[in-house]
């Protein structure tokens, strides 16, 4: 499985496992994995659409109809297979990160498959943003028993306002290390700066949550 990899200036740190959009290890993607590395983090993007195509490039998020595309690109995976995958990359991450300590942070299609690996396997914790395939994974959220951030708009076309709530019900009932972020007026893929969704205002703010609760989580002292 191809994959991309950060490294900080140091040489070493905690590790991040960086779970694509439905767009693939786009631009947005990269510049997201070179600013946790700047923040002192290992990270590896797997290449998930790998078995659909190891060559397969991302997508241009402002295409015409690139959500049509990307959306087919998703429905082709076999979704255990990919949660596999990056369960496997997860595992690769843990034996060169500090201590072993791995921490999660997915975007869109990301954040559901982050949702569901962090059930099946054992994150030191994990970031979702908008997760897109997390309606139908709440039956999961008992498992998943790391320190969680969630993240989404309010004004997402795809997941309305009343799952949202839905999903902050499942996610917390049984986790007490859940934080739940909203955003008022954000839409789906707030925080992707190529998309034509992105929130400017709503992305900082996620983004300085994002690295406050990564530092927390993942530092030895908060490493849980």
């Amino acid at each position: 499985m191809p994959a991309w990899q950060w490294t900080p200036s140091g040489g070493s740190g905690p590790g991040v496992l960086l779970l694509q959009e439905i767009f693939g290890v786009s631009r947005y993607i990269k510049r997201r994995g070179a600013a946790l590395a700047a923040a002192g983090y290992v990270v590896v993007a797997p290449e998930l659409y790998w078995r659909l195509d190891p060559g397969l490039p991302p997508l241009d998020e402002s295409a015409p109809d690139v959500v049509d595309t990307a959306m087919g690109r998703a429905m082709a995976l076999d979704w255990e297979q990919t949660v596999g995958d990056a369960a496997t990359a997860l595992d690769m991450l843990r034996g060169r990160a500090d201590g072993g300590r791995v921490g999660i942070l997915g975007f869109c299609f990301g954040g559901g498959l982050g949702f569901n690996v962090a059930a099946v396997s054992d994150p030191t914790c994990l970031v979702s943003y908008y997760g897109s395939a997390l309606p139908g994974l709440l039956h999961l959220a008992p498992q998943v028993t790391a320190p969680s951030l969630h993240h989404f708009g309010l004004a997402d076309d795809y997941i309305a306002a009343d799952t949202v709530a839905a999903i902050r019900e499942a996610v917390t009932a049984s986790n007490p290390g859940v934080v739940f972020e909203t955003y008022e007026g954000a839409n789906h893929a707030f925080d992707n700066d190529d998309f034509f969704f992105h929130a400017p205002e709503a992305s900082r703010l996620a983004w300085e949550r994002t690295l406050e609760f990564l530092g927390r989580q993942l530092s030895p002292a908060g490493a849980q």
